[in-house]
Order: C-alpha cells, then sequence, then structure tokens
C-alpha cells in the first residue's frame, strides 16, 4: 500500500501569517492552483479511499485535487484536524510573539517543550496522528489512499514515522501547501519514498 499525504493549499491567513488551528480561511487564487496542479500530478494513481481533515481548507483541496478523474467520496476524520491553538488562533505570529513571547519561542524552537493550558500540545496532535495511521494500516493492506490534513498534523505523523523526538519535529523539509509525501506500507514495514515533494509548483 502507499499512502499519498498532502497538506491543505495556501490561504488567505497563510498569507497574513495568521495562525489558523480550528479555525479556518478560505484557500487563495494560489492555493487553488496548486491544489490543481496536485491534482494532475495524481491523475493517474486510482484512490481506494480519501480522507482529509473536516476542516473547510483541507475539504476544499482535497476536491480540487480529485476533481478531474472523479474519484470517491471524501471521508472526513476529527483526528486529521490541525493543532488546537485556543486564543492565538485568528492572531498573528507578531501578535502571538507579543502577547506569549516564551510560548511562542517553545512553540517554534523548542516543541517538545511548548506546553499552554490554552489548546494542544504537539505530543496531544501526534497522539491523534498515531491512532489515525495504526487505523489505516489495520483497513487497507493494498492499494493507494489519499491523506490530505495539515502541516503540523503532517510534521507530527512524519516524525513518529522516523522514530524521532519530538524536540526534532521541526526538522526536515518544510510542508508547503499541497506538498506531498509518499509512504510505503508493506507488512507494517514503513518506507518514505518521498517528503513534503513540490515538484508539481514548478
Amino acid at each position: 500500500m502507499r499512502v499519498y499525504l498532502t497538506r491543505h493549499g495556501e490561504t488567505e491567513w497563510n498569507t497574513e501569517k495568521r495562525m489558523q488551528g480550528w479555525l479556518d480561511s478560505d484557500l487563495t487564487e494560489n492555493g487553488i492552483k496548486a491544489a490543481k496542479a496536485l491534482g494532475e500530478r495524481l491523475k493517474d494513481i486510482s484512490f481506494s479511499t480519501i480522507y482529509a481533515s473536516p476542516s473547510g481548507r483541507t475539504l476544499q483541496t482535497a476536491k480540487l485535487i480529485t476533481e478531474s478523474n472523479k474519484q470517491k467520496e471524501i471521508k472526513t476524520d476529527e483526528r486529521l484536524r490541525e493543532i488546537h491553538l485556543g486564543n492565538w488562533q485568528g492572531k498573528t505570529q507578531e501578535e502571538i510573539k507579543k502577547m506569549e513571547r516564551e510560548h511562542f519561542e517553545a512553540y517554534f524552537h523548542f516543541p517538545h517543550l511548548y506546553n499552554r493550558n490554552d489548546g494542544e500540545t504537539f505530543a496531544d496532535v501526534q497522539k491523534r496522528a498515531i491512532s489515525f495511521w495504526n487505523e489505516l494500516i489495520e483497513k487497507h493492506h493494498s492499494g493507494n489512499v489519499l491523506v490530505v490534513s495539515h502541516g503540523m498534523w503532517l510534521k507530527s505523523l512524519l516524525n513518529y514515522l522516523k522514530k524521532e523526538p519530538i524536540q526534532h519535529l521541526w526538522d526536515g523539509p518544510f510542508h508547503h501547501g499541497t506538498s506531498l509525501s509518499i509512504v510505503k506500507v508493506n507488512n507494517h514495514q514503513i518506507e518514505i519514498e518521498t517528503e513534503a515533494c513540490t515538484k508539481h509548483l514548478i
């Protein structure tokens, strides 16, 4: 089995460096173009199942990716949501930095130390990601599966699959909008074939 993992396309709040979490904003024109470009890249792949976070930006991205070949229905799963950021949601990074500098620095530089009373930790997100992943590989033993989620969710899952500690969460490539990661699963053996690839955006 191959699992195709991607992030939603660029949103209005992404361009404003505004933290979204469980809130939402519309895809930009560039975000829509990128999702369609990924759809063109994947047009010859037949997906047995398509999963997406219930957020509007991920659902719209999933529909744009799969619209050309009229793939199966998109199944939503709450475990695919982005990290919940409490009262940071809807605020810009600059606003948060002024409001809670210590937590802001932990979020972006020391993820294992990020812990606020309001919202989730990275460990919380990773726990959700692992739960979804384990269920996925139990349900699907062959074919291709598409998963459309969020930046921190994807980083959390790949961090787990690479067996790295949370403090290395930000290591590795950045997951730009619609970047593609492909994970091959064979008898529970994991191989990350592609990580955060954006060649369809060139």
